[in-house]
């Protein structure tokens, strides 16, 4: 089936950044992928978004949906018809709503988890943590802050933001298939994120990533995004 066009509002947007060993992200990546390297290193990420009004663009409001949902991210590039792509690979998907998890791979590209997601927001404060049926779990305790992370491996607030928003593609396994939607936005604004704690069980696991080649490098947040979900063709 082909999946839509879609549109709705990014409600809240956290995108939690982390960097890692390329020689373990390598492996996990289908061809034609390879990991996209920033400084020497891969960035792997957990994107926490809760959407709004999700429709098949033409659709009435009356048919939109609204979940909370998770995605595992790989930064990649690959060589399409002679020319340098870039975006993300997404090998897991996690939603709060189980309609999105029956439409996985149809309306939407690739499997969708089932999870129980636990969300508080008040005064810039951020929790955001699910846990799904086989055992993946990811948590996050966040504030706004005023400042970008000195620590990060990019340096600053405009690096991260560019590099982020070139990875609009996102790419899903279905079967055989590496399924693929463009994020477009109607507008592009980060904020800065100080993070207390954050967890993920499938970054944590050392049978994917060995010697804790993982590292927490930032998080940043988008909100009241107006957006549409266009799809790319499958690999």
């Amino acid at each position: 089936m082909k999946i839509p066009t879609l549109h709705g509002l990014i409600d809240r947007r956290i995108l939690v950044n982390f960097t890692a060993d390329p020689a373990d992200v390598a492996p996990l990546l289908p061809a034609p992928f390879r990991p996209q390297l920033y400084r020497g290193r891969a960035i792997v990420g957990i994107c926490l978004i809760r959407l709004k009004n999700v429709r098949p663009k033409g659709f009435p409001d009356c048919v939109s949906i609204s979940s909370e949902n998770g995605a595992h991210r790989i930064a990649v590039e690959w060589e399409e018809n002679g020319q340098l792509r870039e975006g993300v690979y997404v090998p897991r998907r996690d939603t709060s709503l189980r309609w999105n998890a029956l439409a996985g791979g149809r309306l939407f590209p690739g499997k969708h988890y089932l999870a129980k997601f636990a969300v508080t927001e008040a005064a810039g404060a951020y929790h955001v943590a699910f846990s799904s049926a086989d055992g993946t779990r990811v948590a996050i305790e966040a504030q706004v802050a005023a400042t970008f992370s000195p620590t990060s491996v990019f340096g600053t607030l405009e690096n991260a933001s560019r590099f982020l928003q070139r990875g609009a593609i996102g790419y899903s396994p279905n079967g055989q298939k590496l399924e693929g939607l463009r994020l477009a936005t109607h507008s592009w604004a980060v904020q800065p994120l100080a993070v207390s704690q954050v967890y993920s069980s499938f970054f944590d696991n050392e049978a994917l990533f060995p010697n804790n080649s993982v590292q927490f490098d930032n998080a940043l947040l988008m909100t009241n995004i107006a957006h549409e979900w266009h799809p790319v063709a499958a690999k």
